[in-house]
């Protein structure tokens, strides 16, 4: 797939199902919930007034043309799919299997029904993040996008995917505060200098005890310049920063294997 990068943006037409009218899509979409991705269902939209606007399309037009145009006889990854929006546009462009997996079976039967009204086939599972050896193989492409600040442990999934279902591209995405800095570190510090964790372009990762934005599920929160060293450290090879929070990556071998089941040393040596 080292060409997967070079194919030139096209514009997709759009997917549509004539199974169900317009006020059964608007029965269901009430019965499945909350939705947090806008979606247009047939004109329907899941989430008219969600508090980022027209979410997560907005988003999504700030990378699109990062992402290959022609994804025939690819396989993709969506870890945390919610409803869908990203594994229907990777659909749209032609993707031979998309795998979407959510731990929310909520997000997960919003998925079902987006997808049954785009018409395009999803193979959707509920599934932690921490769980991804279970699937058993790698694919093509894997979509990372709006997780790793819920997760309690961020850096292990990143090395879980680099380990276990990474096989070239990771598209990355993740809520940044701070500083969008980003320095040069040394290869190492000297235990008495402190000075470098105060410069706004060292990489920092800010714990959230209780919550941000009313939602308990946000633990880690990372500046720029720490979501760059997270990849980094995992694997990842970053190819273009398109977005404010995306980065698009390439999995690279870890010289010294592994990290994701890796030994804990004690002491400051």
């Amino acid at each position: 797939m080292n060409n997967l990068l070079s194919t030139a943006v096209s514009t997709a037409p759009p997917l549509t199902s004539p199974g169900l009218t317009r006020d059964q899509i608007e029965q269901r979409v009430r019965e499945l919930g909350d939705w947090f991705h806008n979606l247009d269902l047939n004109g329907v939209k899941t989430a008219p007034d969600h508090f980022l606007g027209d979410y997560p399309r907005i988003k999504w037009q700030g990378f699109a043309r990062s992402i290959p145009a022609d994804l025939r006889g690819k396989s993709v990854l969506d870890i945390g799919c919610n409803a869908g929006f990203y594994s229907i546009e990777m659909k749209r462009r032609g993707a031979g299997r998309v795998v979407g997996i959510d731990s929310d079976p909520g997000y997960l039967a919003q998925a079902r029904f987006a997808a049954q009204v785009c018409g395009v086939e999803l193979e959707l599972r509920q599934l932690s993040i921490y769980d991804v050896a279970q699937l058993g193989e790698k694919f093509d492409l894997v979509l990372f996008m709006g997780v790793l600040y819920h997760l309690r442990h961020p850096l292990l999934a990143l090395d879980l995917i680099h380990e276990h279902v990474a096989r070239d591209l990771l598209v990355f995405q993740s809520m940044q505060r701070g500083s969008d800095a980003v320095e040069t570190v040394a290869e190492d510090h000297h235990f008495w200098e402190t000075e470098m964790f105060e410069r706004p372009g060292f990489p920092r990762l800010y714990f959230i005890e209780k919550k941000y934005a009313a939602d308990p599920t946000n633990w880690w929160i990372p500046n720029r310049a720490c979501s760059e060293a997270m990849l980094r450290s995992a694997g990842f090879e970053i190819l273009s920063h398109p977005e404010a929070e995306v980065f698009i990556c390439r999995r690279k071998e870890l010289p010294d294997g592994p990290h994701a089941l890796g030994t804990m040393s004690h002491g400051p040596g």
